[in-house]
């Protein structure tokens, strides 16, 4: 990750020069909950993965993307934010990145009108470039994004959610908005339809590597680590693959008591759920799904020029495996 942040350290300050200036409101409480938000810190991985892929096409001039691309990647970065304040909301939690949410500060209806507002601002800022194609794309993934969200609530206190739903899920949630990031850079880039795919098929694939990977550490890390509380996703009810596996493994009344975990959010039974998803190989079946998403992410770089960027691509394809945060 230290090496891929470096090829990309001048564009991305740029793009966070672009963000901070179009965050800007005269309502203060949108600027204090927004800063609050994007002054987080993270990886701001997926407004790098646009520049990456514009850059591994050869959309760069002396080593820099263009504005166009930097304005792009801060519209991915805002669309992102909201979802991060919605998500806290619905999920009422209380810690990211290892501090307080900004629903624990400020209240919900800060924290969802805020995320409406960057959702707004995004807009303008596509909008201000003035390509369908990408205002397509965008609008496109906004809305699955939200049907993820929908999806997900549905699921919520569901012990008979299986695999194939929660790959439905995080497709939406996750996957969706790697696959823009990846496949705008490869648009503003000027590449062909089949490489655009490519690049799309890339995004998607690595998103689906890390949102299982994640769901592997709240079942396998530290709150320390992990920047969150542990046990998160039981104590919302969500039936991740980790656990989905065990209890689709384990025996008549080990599954039972996992399903009443999961139906009633019972955090006292997390280390009951551990022992469980660790005797019924949960987590090393839920890695190695992450690990066959992250080889046909690189798969879908094969037919790509070899330089910098894409070798980047495919880094980021490994560390999603192999992080423990």
């Amino acid at each position: 990750m230290p090496t891929v942040q470096a090829l990309a350290r001048d564009d991305m300050a740029a793009v966070d020069a672009l963000i901070r200036h179009r965050l800007a409101s005269d309502v203060v409480l949108i600027n204090q909950v927004a800063e609050y938000i994007i002054g987080a810190g993270g990886k701001r991985l997926r407004p790098m993965l646009l520049l990456l892929a514009a850059g591994a096409l050869g959309g760069t001039r002396e080593g820099r993307i263009g504005a166009d691309a930097h304005q792009l990647a801060a519209v991915i970065e805002f669309i992102h934010t909201a979802t991060l304040l919605h998500d806290d909301v619905v999920d009422e939690s209380d810690l990211r990145r290892g501090r307080k949410t900004a629903n624990a500060v400020w209240g919900n209806a800060a924290s969802v009108l805020v995320g409406d507002f960057l959702y707004s601002r995004s807009f303008q800022l596509m909008v201000e470039l003035d390509r369908v194609e990408v205002m397509r794309i965008l609008a496109d993934t906004t809305n699955r994004i939200a049907e993820g969200e929908v999806l997900q609530l549905l699921h919520v206190r569901n012990p008979d959610t299986d695999e194939a739903a929660y790959l439905r899920v995080i497709e939406r949630k996750t996957a969706v908005l790697f696959a823009a990031a990846t496949r705008l850079g490869a648009l503003l880039a000027g590449a062909d339809a089949a490489t655009c795919d490519a690049l799309h098929e890339y995004g998607l694939h690595l998103g689906y590597a890390f949102q299982i990977a994640d769901d592997v550490l709240d079942y396998a890390s530290d709150a320390q680590t992990l920047g969150k509380n542990l046990g998160d996703d039981l104590a919302e009810g969500k039936a991740t693959l980790p656990l989905i596996r065990a209890m689709a493994h384990a025996d008549p009344d080990t599954r039972a008591a996992l399903r009443a975990a999961v139906e009633h959010g019972d955090t006292d039974a997390l280390p009951a759920v551990v022992a469980a998803i660790h005797a019924t190989g949960g987590l090393d079946y839920s890695r190695q799904r992450a690990v066959d998403y992250a080889r046909a992410a690189e798969q879908a770089l094969d037919g790509l020029d070899d330089n910098a960027y894409t070798a980047a691509l495919r880094g980021l394809a490994q560390y999603a495996v192999g992080r423990d945060h």
